[in-house]
């Protein structure tokens, strides 16, 4: 059977098959499951800070890669100053009445630590019935 054919059997594209998944080493994991420790029981700390620690464990440094956009819980500068260059758009469902299915659906993606590496997870929702419709696990 043709590759074409397996994707289109399989409903995943062409370049899926191809893609080949750069493999994380032991010691990439060990520091994500560090700096997942630390951010989960200093989330006021900037991913950066944690490195003057690490030091001492022995640890060089943290590859960006490994830090995945992790930001502390402070509040940041100049919240209240809106950037006159940025337009603001309203937010369209604040005076809605969601009364029916399918009217408003919300996504997310997050990410699930595994034994070896990580999972990304996205997920869309139904407002109105609150239940996950869809969802899609990827290891990218």
């Amino acid at each position: 059977m043709s590759i074409k054919r397996q994707c289109e059997l399989l409903d995943v594209p062409r370049s899926t098959f191809y893609h080949i998944a750069k493999p994380v080493t032991e010691e990439e994991l060990a520091l994500m499951a560090l700096i997942d420790r630390c951010h989960l029981k200093y989330p006021f700390m900037r991913v950066g800070a944690f490195g003057t620690g690490w030091k001492t464990k022995g640890i060089a440094r943290a590859a960006p890669d490994v830090h995945h956009g992790l930001v502390a819980i402070i509040p940041k500068h100049n919240l209240s100053l809106a950037n006159q260059a940025h337009k603001a758009y309203p937010y369209l469902l604040r005076h809605l009445s969601i009364d029916h299915p399918n009217q408003v659906w919300a996504t997310d993606i997050t990410y699930i630590p595994m034994a070896r590496g990580l999972v990304y997870l996205v997920a869309i929702m139904n407002w109105y019935s609150q239940h996950v419709l869809p969802w899609c696990l990827s290891n990218m």
